[in-house]
């Protein structure tokens, strides 16, 4: 038998400045390993870590992305391996001194004649999918309303043919909480903002139990844009015409069918890529992010902006450490100071629970080669493209804007997912390079895999292979495209993610930053 030959050795460089490359080979690289420009590795180096290219001082900047992700704890000589614990973290940008609209980055050419076939809403939204959503005032009803769900998928969706499923938005906010602390603000828009997503059709149903601090009518009439809906659209399983469980849910089903009637009779329809709302997002990320799927999806950001859709990046943890990079993108002084106002807020929210964006990082995202936040960040920007950017929303706000958005969001894959949602996406495309199944029942969600060992072994799981990129065999332009191409096909319904076929569905998780009582 022939003996299978050894790969070629493989590391990245960002940026022309950097000191430091990432080894790119499957289970990485051995001590002795010599690479064509003469760097030998000093010791073994996993996949996807660091690799020193010139002999580092005690103290030195350690250059990644042509940016400072940390320095030096000790001197660390060429070839060695930069683990985590050598690398000293930076303190963050500050935010009183950074440049806000200097380099405005110019349009790019508009990018005519992309059409999806989706479904047009009354109020001049679309949907990629045509669902029943039922609004919960309080977790206290959350049984019900699964059990509900469950017998309509079984007893009542095979009647509707043309809408794609049910889902309860269920969530543990509504009683026990502060309702009138100045932060309970965020919770309750973000409901209220869910059960206006494009996916639902503008059809509402709120299911409520009666004694909550968020009654139905503060929840409809949130934000000074109130909810109009009939009395039946609103169930309180406390009312004494209910006698019995049973009669809660016939009641339910009953009004349910009002609604999946007239979901039924829409059909999809042709319309422009305009009018697409995207979402990005990275979990379980890894060092490949950066180089890999997050500037292919920044690519396809690109284009989705170019073909006048809006495109939402958010995880503010995840852009904390690079907002020096991204204020000079802001179309005017207004956008950047706004998106300083959601740096700082964050950071003192973070500062109240004792803690900063240094906790972000996990051990998978250590495992993968990312030494701290800072490292974190700047891969994570690359999502958003080269884009201008032109509009700045507050965690669970209503996007109104085109163009790329920055959403401001934790960086929980759960609660920034819920809060995108809230802010009218109708698709998302997410990046990983650790892997996980992640998904949403309301809005398809496209996944990208950073590394090639990774969309092989995932292959039922992951949409979209950008570790080809890495191993030379793909450019960004090339899985940018690919991403654009599957997002139309996908939001048309053309196309199914694995999330919707397999039906893996991570439960809404809303941003709760109020106290709980």
């Amino acid at each position: 038998m022939n003996a299978k030959k050894p790969a070629k050795p493989l590391y990245i460089k960002v940026h022309d400045t950097d000191n430091v490359a990432i080894v790119v080979n499957s289970g990485g690289l051995p001590a002795g390993t010599v690479f064509e420009d003469g760097l030998t590795l000093r010791e073994h180096v996993p996949q996807g870590h660091k690799v020193a290219l010139v002999d580092l001082a005690q103290d030195a900047p350690i250059l990644r992305y042509g940016e400072v992700i940390g320095y030096a704890e000790k001197p660390i000589v060429r070839g060695a391996w930069i683990e985590e614990s050598l690398v000293r973290l930076p303190v963050a940008p500050p935010l009183e001194t950074l440049p806000l609209a200097t380099k405005v980055p110019a349009p790019l050419p508009p990018l005519d004649g992309y059409t999806f076939e989706g479904y047009r809403n009354a109020d001049g939204t679309v949907g990629t999918k045509n669902m029943l959503a039922i609004t919960t005032t309080v977790q206290c009803v959350a049984g019900v309303v699964d059990y509900v769900v469950k017998r309509m998928k079984a007893e009542l969706l095979p009647k509707y043919p043309n809408v794609d499923g049910i889902v309860g938005l269920n969530h543990i906010y509504g009683c026990g909480v502060a309702i009138n602390a100045p932060a309970a603000v965020v919770p309750i828009r973000t409901i209220h903002n869910l059960a206006l997503n494009p996916n639902f059709g503008n059809e509402v149903f709120v299911v409520s139990l009666g004694c909550e601090k968020l009654p139905p009518d503060r929840l409809l009439n949130e934000g000074g844009i109130p909810i109009k809906v009939v009395s039946d659209d609103v169930v309180c399983l406390q009312d004494e015409k209910f006698t019995g469980f049973q009669s809660m849910v016939d009641n339910i089903m009953k009004q349910a069918e009002v609604h999946l009637a007239r979901l039924n009779a829409r059909k999809r329809e042709t319309c422009p890529a305009s009018d697409l709302i995207v979402g990005l997002q990275c979990g379980g990320s890894d060092a490949f992010s950066g180089v890999t799927a997050n500037p292919a999806v920044g690519y396809a950001a690109d284009l989705l902006v170019r073909a006048g859709a809006t495109v939402m990046f958010s995880e503010v943890t995840e852009v904390r450490d690079a907002i020096h990079l991204l204020t000079p993108r802001c179309v005017n002084e207004e956008v950047g100071k706004a998106l300083l106002r959601e740096m700082a807020w964050y950071d003192n929210y973070l500062a109240l629970g004792q803690t900063d964006r240094a906790a972000n990082t996990t051990p998978g995202n250590k495992k993968g080669g990312l030494a701290n936040i800072v490292e974190k960040a700047m891969g994570s920007i690359a999502k958003s493209g080269k884009s201008a950017i032109s509009g700045v929303i507050a965690p669970g706000e209503k996007v109104t804007q085109k163009g790329l958005i920055y959403a401001a969001t934790p960086a929980s894959d759960f609660v920034c997912g819920t809060q995108q949602l809230a802010s009218g996406m109708t698709l998302q495309v997410f990046t990983t390079g650790r892997g996980t199944p992640y998904g949403l029942e309301a809005a398809p969600v496209i996944k990208v895999a950073t590394r090639r060992d990774l969309a092989a072994r995932w292959h039922d799981l992951m949409e979209v292979d950008a570790g080809t990129i890495a191993t030379g065999e793909a450019t960004i332009e090339d899985v940018g495209w690919e991403i654009f191409r599957l997002i139309l096909d996908v939001a048309s319904g053309r196309k199914k993610t694995w999330a919707d076929q397999w039906g893996l569905f991570n439960s809404l998780a809303v941003f709760n930053p109020a106290p709980i009582t």
